[in-house]
């Protein structure tokens, strides 16, 4: 009988296992969706375990170490689930970079987002070490929060330069009518924005990168949010600024990320 999973290093993990982790804060990881056992930008994930590994740790667990644990996991579980891989080391976060990292995955229920429209709050904040997937940010979960207070659904990240970077635990797009605009700022990369980026190109789809401030909202034609649970939820205000609807801009999105093939791990 198929079940969901905790596993360390391959092996289901116990509370031993899990006890030191669950005080730790020092690690990283990828989120992804299964579907009939398959994956979506496989090649994105272990990328970014394997360069979040580098800079954390100095070194990474081999490509292939990390797809056998993936399947294991996926084989243990029902075909449609929710995967996390988090990369952390056995020797503990206050002590010095000498041991070989480990891979401990825990798989869920799949999940599908919301429906959306959002409406996003506006805060300053810039994580840190942006380009990584790291796990203990506590102000995500505190500026989704405080949004919620002031009647939000979530947040919306600027930088101290007045630029639109990120969501909470999303990555941000636009539309000005013709092409798909990324934010310029120091970020994430989610794996989901690379597939959709990756696939618009395929598909021909324009799209730029560029500076995106709150004052240059009315000028844009639709935005959403996306993650691993999906490609396009869409936002109806950023602050103060009210973004049209825009369901062709949102149905392209998915058509990108639907043309990503399924790959098993």
């Amino acid at each position: 009988m198929s079940s969901f999973v905790v596993q360390r290093d391959g092996r289901v993990a116990d509370a031993v296992d899990l006890a030191p982790l669950a005080f730790a804060g020092y690690a990283h990881f990828t989120a992804m969706q299964v579907r009939g056992g398959r994956v979506r930008g496989l090649d994105l994930h272990l990328e970014r375990l394997r360069t979040a590994s580098a800079t954390l740790f100095g070194r990474a667990v081999p490509d292939d170490r990390v797809r056998a644990l993936l399947r294991a996991a996926v084989q243990a579980g029902p075909a449609d689930l929710s995967l996390t891989a988090t990369v952390f080391s056995p020797a503990g976060e206050y002590t010095p970079a000498d041991a070989e990292p480990e891979l401990l995955v825990r798989t869920g229920p799949a999940a599908s987002g919301p429906r959306g429209p959002l409406a996003l709050a506006v805060v300053e904040h810039e994580r840190v070490l942006p380009a990584v997937k790291h796990v203990g940010e506590v102000a995500k979960t505190y500026y989704l929060r405080q949004a919620v207070v002031e009647g939000f659904d979530d947040a919306a990240f600027i930088d101290r330069r007045g630029r639109l970077s990120e969501a909470s635990i999303w990555n941000l797009a636009f539309w000005d009518g013709t092409a798909v605009v990324w934010p310029e700022a120091e970020m994430l990369t989610g794996t989901t924005m690379g597939i959709v980026r990756r696939q618009l190109d395929r598909l021909g789809v324009p799209q730029r990168v560029q500076q995106i401030r709150p004052a240059d909202l009315p000028g844009m034609a639709g935005a959403v949010v996306m993650n691993s649970w999906t490609s396009a939820v869409p936002v109806r205000r950023i602050g103060s600024v009210p973004l049209p609807d825009a369901p062709a801009f949102e149905a392209t999105l998915r058509r990108a990320y639907q043309a990503e093939p399924l790959t098993p791990p």
